[in-house]
């Protein structure tokens, strides 16, 4: 029995073991490396030897100040207003440039205000780019994955029939998964074209002429919300594919007792659907945060970052940073507080969804 199981075990990590290399290779090493990297202040080229510099560039990304700033007056006290009636302030880089009684405020510059009465508050950041890449990321998050999700379910509800040609609709909604996803962001790209792009030209026409063409990638309002779009159409045959899956291993006797006990549709879905995909729900609301967590494609074809940093994202810019700027410390650091989020977030995830 013995020499059995020891066969048995040597037969299974034998079958791991390319997997597990490949792991090892190409994700855990690579992640120590970057750890390693962020502390220091390697460079791709460069004619310096690498020098140690702890947590620098996690400061030098992730530093944040606020700061208030009181309005100019005259000799006799009142405030000072512009020509159109504005209240007038200090520049801000009075404070922070080589001024030694605001050390906290050195470096940095100014992210986003608001003016509260005759003040005016101001969030200052080490490296603004990176925090609107942290913002839009989160934002894109936020938005994609439920409205996704959501978008997937009621497709696989409606496929998940047993009528003549359904799995054509089946392969119809599939169809943009199985497309490169570069190939679909250059599609897009088209769509969105200001001039006579095919979004422009369908709006117009319903509204007979009175709608004006919108340059929907490069105005910093709506490019990030165009890149959503397309990104939700492209994904969300996927994840349909994986709700219907859950829904065909729900057991038909469930429904048929409930339609013996008169429930309703909406009473159907709530008792018997959504508690028969739980584990379903559980696993595409973990694979949407990360895809879109993983965002760059479509970023880097569509819009390369702009326009005004509209939609950078901190893939992007971890790229951006380590190979177009050869900065592969910052790179590294981008890439470390990146994981950190990711599994942040996976955890609660896990412990929102564990069983009750």
């Amino acid at each position: 029995m013995s020499s059995k199981l020891t066969r048995a075990n040597r037969a299974g990590w034998l079958m791991a073991f390319p997997g597990v290399a490949l792991m090892t290779v190409f994700i855990i090493v690579p992640f120590f490396l970057a750890f390693a990297f962020s502390l220091t202040n390697q460079r791709l080229a460069s004619p310096y030897a690498t020098e140690y510099v702890g947590l620098k560039n996690y400061t030098d990304l992730l530093g944040l100040a606020v700061f208030t700033l009181e309005p100019e007056r005259d000799d006799r006290g009142a405030i000072r207003r512009d020509e159109a009636g504005e209240i007038e302030y200090p520049r801000l880089r009075k404070f922070t440039r080589n001024n030694p009684d605001y050390p906290h405020l050195q470096g940095k510059r100014e992210w986003f205000s608001w003016q509260s009465g005759d003040r005016r508050t101001v969030v200052l950041a080490s490296d603004v780019v990176f925090m609107r890449a942290l913002v839009n990321t989160l934002t894109f998050v936020l938005v994609v994955a439920p409205v996704q999700a959501g978008l997937a379910l009621g497709l696989a509800l409606l496929i998940n029939q047993k009528l003549r040609g359904i799995n054509v609709f089946r392969t119809i909604y599939f169809m943009p998964v199985v497309v490169s996803i570069v190939v679909v962001s250059l599609l897009w790209q088209f769509i969105y074209s200001p001039g006579d792009g095919l979004l422009n030209n369908v709006l117009g026409w319903l509204s007979f002429g009175t709608f004006r063409g919108v340059d929907w990638l490069g105005n910093p309002d709506t490019a990030l919300p165009s890149i959503m779009a397309m990104s939700i159409w492209q994904g969300v045959g996927f994840h349909m594919v994986i709700w219907l899956a859950g829904l065909q291993n729900i057991s038909p006797t469930l429904y048929e007792a409930g339609e013996i006990e008169g429930a309703s549709k909406w009473q159907t879905f709530r008792f018997i659907t959504w508690p028969g995909l739980r584990n379903t729900a559980v696993l595409i609301l973990i694979v949407i945060t990360m895809q879109a967590f993983a965002l760059f494609a479509q970023i880097d074809v569509m819009t390369n970052g702009g326009p005004l940093d509209s939609t950078q994202v901190l893939v992007f810019q971890a790229v951006e940073r380590g190979y177009g700027k050869q900065d592969i410390s910052g790179g590294s650091t981008i890439s470390v507080i990146l994981f950190v989020i990711v599994l942040t977030i996976s955890l609660i995830q896990r412990f929102l969804t564990r069983e009750r």
